[in-house]
């Protein structure tokens, strides 16, 4: 079954993510007519788990400053988040009645720290506009990568529905897919090998936030003895540095140990470099400062104090305060000669070796890296390939950590898909057939 919506057909966006929400309010509140089709129940699965424990909208560090956390992508990201910016994500959802407030990490987060409202009202307004055009919500629809021209210049989608396929045409297509993670959500990126086919220029996903596995003495992951006791507990007030040589990495903060390595904040903060060096070398070597608050020669008198009878677990209790899995650790990375030099084991404290080897898998990953090459895109991210087709969000080739920015660049490319396509459906929204 063929769908033509209305005399000058929609503009049909699939992705019921931020990315695609906020290029539908766009263009619904320019009077365009709207019609979005997601594959899952319902829509901002991924943005309702993310935001479980405290939405973290954006960031409210200086512009610049938050404009460089997107590394290589940071000049085109520049581009999009001038328009909607930090200070504009505040102003949208306090137009929403959600008001919202900074952390002592600067992060900018709900008032009440949840997801649900938010997204609730959201879809309320785009549902009942005060101005504009209602958004039609088409759910359960899964793209199956099927798009061809139609004869008037306009788009054929195919997708799957609980009612069997269906056809469905469009002035213009706006994309808001996602990217490679947490597929039980609804970003699987099997529209990678979709757009390839149309020769679209896509990045491959990889994982960004993402924890590793390690080795120790050749062995991948830790010993049974340490993820028995440890596996999920965290290391917290500690650093880790990373330095590849062109680049150095070097931060307090807290992560997590697992059953096979290490995850968290802190992790994720450095895991496109370690991801990159592990690509290039075969593997990555982080460097863990478990006293990052003392100098060497303070961490070097504790260790070097007579022990008396205790034991090396006790002795480091006391005089560093170092635990149960610290202690652990430095017995599951250094030799017993180095546990029984004072001087060795107190660089070892501050500058002790772990082996990252591989990334865990791309489905476990916060977010993807890769995607549609921005060079395959024009300034109002249409393909230069298929013109009027637009892509935003995290299917776009650009990463960035943790910490509000993600969501912001979702939320600014969608809002610069989502006015390239209003342009685009003045300038070229074809008159169907049957019209």
């Amino acid at each position: 079954m063929t769908t033509n919506l209305g005399l000058r057909p929609a503009v049909a966006i699939v992705g019921g993510g931020p990315a695609g929400l906020m290029a539908a309010e766009v263009l619904s509140a320019a009077g365009v007519p709207v019609q979005l089709f997601d594959a899952m129940p319902t829509v901002g699965r991924k943005f309702l788990l993310a935001g479980i424990g405290g939405l973290n909208l954006t960031h409210a560090e200086a512009f610049d400053a938050f404009v460089s956390r997107y590394a290589e992508r940071a000049p085109q990201c520049r581009a999009w988040l001038s328009a909607l910016g930090p200070d504009g994500i505040r102003a949208w959802a306090h137009g929403l009645g959600i008001n919202t407030f900074v952390g002592s990490s600067q992060r900018v987060f709900p008032t009440d720290m949840k997801a649900a409202p938010l997204l609730r009202a959201w879809l309320h307004r785009l549902r009942h506009p005060e101005v504009g055009e209602p958004v039609r919500f088409h759910m359960r629809h899964r793209w199956l990568g099927e798009i061809a021209r139609t004869p008037e210049g306009g788009w054929r989608l195919g997708f799957d529905t609980p009612n069997g396929p269906r056809q469905v045409e469009a002035s213009a297509v706006v994309l808001a897919l996602g990217g490679g993670s947490w597929a039980k959500l609804g970003s699987d990126g099997r529209w990678v090998d979709w757009l390839g086919a149309q020769a679209v220029d896509v990045a491959p996903l990889r994982p960004s936030n993402c924890g590793f596995d390690v080795s120790v003495n050749g062995r991948v992951g830790w010993s049974a003895l340490l993820a028995e006791r440890h596996a999920g507990e965290p290391l917290k007030s500690v650093a880790l540095s990373l330095d590849d040589g062109a680049q150095r990495f070097s931060r307090k903060g807290e992560f997590v140990l697992t059953r096979t390595g290490i995850e968290g904040s802190l992790v994720y903060a450095l895991s496109a470099l370690a991801r990159d060096t592990i690509a290039r070398d075969g593997q990555a070597t982080v460097y863990l400062n478990l006293r990052p608050d003392m100098d060497a020669a303070r961490v070097l008198a504790e260790v070097a104090h007579p022990r008396g009878s205790r034991s090396l677990s006790s002795h480091l209790k006391s005089r560093l305060k170092l635990g149960g899995l610290h202690t652990t650790l430095l017995h599951e990375l250094l030799p017993p000669e180095v546990l029984h030099d004072p001087v060795r084991l107190a660089a070892a404290i501050q500058h002790l070796p772990i082996a990252l080897t591989a990334t865990r898998p791309l489905d476990e990953a916060i977010s993807s890296a890769g995607g549609v090459r921005l060079e395959a895109l024009d300034e109002a991210l249409m393909s230069r390939q298929l013109p009027g087709l637009f892509c935003a969000g995290e299917m776009l080739d650009w990463e960035a950590p943790t910490g509000g920015y993600l969501l912001s660049a979702c939320l600014a490319s969608g809002r610069v898909a989502g006015r390239g396509a209003t342009d685009w459906w003045r300038r070229h929204g074809v008159v169907t057939s049957d019209s």
